[in-house]
């Protein structure tokens, strides 16, 4: 089975009134199941590169009634690129993207700029490639070096979560 944002939101503690930033956001599966989390409330941030894929979000969110989507153009692999303010989100969403990454350390640099004190990063990506559904093998970027890349910019594990049988699920909080 494949990983289910609406299953997986709900192992993040989301609450009325959070911020949430949605990095490579894509298709918006994540940014959905978050924003009905928030039941109206507070905001997310779908963050992308990829313009077409953005608008998609927007018309869909729109037709669905989900009013607290703000989509946002920008590049995630630059400090500064997700376009936020410094320490505006509770939660980062970084789901499904970390294989596709150039600059993976830069990504964790903006995540830890616009993250509140002791705001939290939900990690979620493919534990292996699983002969061609998911990443190439060497585009794979296991649990163990997501938890260094983590743990080396001073981020502390809060728990592990359920993702599927086919990705892994870290949370993280900034310390």
């Amino acid at each position: 089975m494949f990983s289910d944002p609406v299953k997986i939101i709900d192992q993040c503690g989301v609450s009325a009134g959070m911020e949430i930033a949605d990095l490579g956001a894509g298709s918006g599966h994540y940014t959905v199941a978050a924003s009905r989390a928030l039941a109206s409330t507070g905001r997310v941030y779908a963050i992308d590169l990829k313009q077409d894929l953005l608008s998609r979000l927007k018309n869909n969110a729109a037709r669905e009634g989900l009013y607290n989507v703000e989509v946002i153009w920008g590049d995630i692999d630059k400090l500064g690129g997700t376009k936020l303010r410094d320490f505006s989100v509770d939660l980062v969403l970084l789901c499904n993207i970390l294989f596709h990454l150039e600059n993976k350390k830069e990504v964790v640099k903006e995540i830890k700029r616009i993250l509140k004190p002791a705001g939290r990063v939900l990690v979620v990506d493919w534990s292996d490639s699983f002969g061609g559904i998911g990443p190439k093998p060497t585009h794979v970027v296991t649990k163990e070096k997501a938890m260094e890349l983590f743990d080396e910019a001073g981020f502390h594990l809060d728990k592990q979560i359920s993702a599927g049988s086919h990705h892994y699920g870290l949370m993280y909080k900034k310390l």
